[in-house]
């Protein structure tokens, strides 16, 4: 069996000059694209390794206060007005308010900042 194969190894003919020159273009082409390869996966790796080791880990906000304890904080809301519905959801309150005289409105408050950050009066035709 093993001489099989050095049979073919002694049966191949050389290539010839300009074929030969191809060749060796193909493989230089070849070993440079996986060196710009091989040096584009690492900076990708380094990248990568980099922004893992110097991220800092912000500490999580309590989203509620410590056992025993409650928040405090005044919503001012204009004079006169009745709350109809509210709707809470990722730190924002959102009040549905019916105003003097005959006239309604959405407030939009931020509660972790503890102010009023929208009202959009609701305008019937």
């Amino acid at each position: 069996m093993a001489g099989r194969n050095t049979d073919l190894e002694q049966d191949e003919k050389p290539l010839d000059p300009a074929a030969e020159r191809v060749r060796q273009k193909m493989v230089r082409f070849m070993a440079i694209n996986l060196g710009i390869l091989f040096f584009a996966v690492m900076v990708v790796i380094l990248a990568v390794v980099y922004r893992n080791w110097n991220s800092v880990e912000t500490p999580a906000e309590a989203s509620a206060p410590p056992l025993g304890e409650t928040t405090r904080a005044p919503l001012v809301v204009p004079a006169g007005a009745r709350v109809l519905s509210q709707s809470l959801s990722a730190g924002r309150l959102s009040l549905h308010v019916a105003l003097d005289p005959q006239g309604e409105a959405i407030l939009i408050y931020d509660l972790p900042a503890g102010r009023l950050i929208g009202q959009y009066d609701i305008v019937r035709p």
